[in-house]
């Protein structure tokens, strides 16, 4: 490889990503690059003003590839800040949730996630703009909302814990009365939950929105009106389409949305409160992704 072909890489780290320290991620990415020609730099979250730090430093770094070294909020924080740039992002899985790594077919292991970033397999992809909050993957209200609230409060982590919030959040499920409205029709409906989904499924790997494509200009409005087995076992074994009378899915361009009480509302596996309104849109072919070779 010729100096000319040489890039400059700037990998974003979060260092507690996941509740695990990450300091051997920069000794292996620095192990990986030692006989290339590439020039790389390193910027560590800290939660302290991270997201006007990391401006300055794309700024004065003017990187060809941004790489986010964590789990679902690295990746968003970063796609915020190269939007719309020519700039690729890369993602090395590193969090509790990798659900748009998982959505990729990114790999976990970091040498084999380096050999993504390092090719030139690079796709536009979509975001979708939600109460002014990006959405680079999936967002919620309702069950799954208050899932990740009650998560992000208890005290207990990995899968047991998740486990025990779920059991509890199944035990205790709310209907919400909902108005849909797209560009084409309105709808009322009774749901648990509403998902927008850009992609198609969540980290546990449940594929929640069988028309997920994140190229295609759209996203889908998912209605689930019943919890079934049957729709259960679609979404864990077996994807394919759902039955419409327990899960609606709608294709849209823009989307308003308001419900009859404040729920709980997530993106991208942030929580971000209670909301009365949800107002949503596309915005297409605005990431440059760097995907693996069969992506």
């Amino acid at each position: 490889m010729t100096q000319e072909s040489a890039f400059k890489f700037l990998f974003i780290i979060n260092p507690i990503s996941g509740g695990k320290q990450k300091n051997d991620h920069e000794s292996a990415i620095k192990k990986y690059f030692e006989a290339l020609p590439h020039s790389i730099e390193f910027f560590l979250l800290d939660g302290k003003n991270d997201a006007q730090q990391l401006q300055q430093t794309l700024e004065k770094v003017k990187p060809h590839k941004v790489i986010a070294v964590g789990g679902d909020g690295t990746v968003s924080l970063v796609a915020k800040k190269i939007l719309g740039s020519e700039m690729q992002l890369g993602i090395i899985p590193a969090g509790s949730a990798n659900g748009m790594a998982r959505e990729l077919d990114i790999p976990l292991n970091i040498t084999a996630a380096l050999d993504v970033v390092l090719a030139t397999n690079v796709k536009k992809a979509d975001a979708i703009l939600i109460n002014k909050q990006l959405c680079l993957h999936l967002s919620d209200i309702g069950m799954n909302a208050r899932l990740i609230k009650y998560f992000e409060e208890g005290n207990k982590r990995g899968k047991l814990g998740y486990a025990k919030v779920a059991l509890r959040v199944l035990w205790k499920k709310q209907n919400i009365r909902v108005i849909v409205q797209t560009k084409d029709t309105e709808i009322k409906r009774d749901a648990f939950m509403i998902v927008l989904a850009n992609a198609s499924k969540y980290g546990t790997g449940a594929v929640i929105n069988p028309h997920g494509d994140l190229y295609d200009g759209l996203f889908e409005v998912v209605i689930i009106r019943k919890f079934a087995i049957s729709e259960i076992f679609k979404m864990w074994f077996r994807p394919q389409l759902f039955d419409p009378k327990k899960i609606e899915i709608i294709q849209a361009t823009s989307v308003h949305i308001e419900t009859q009480h404040a729920v709980h509302f997530q993106v991208d596996g942030e929580y971000l409160g209670k909301v009365r309104h949800i107002d949503a849109k596309i915005l297409p072919g605005q990431l440059n992704l760097l995907l693996p070779q069969q992506k």
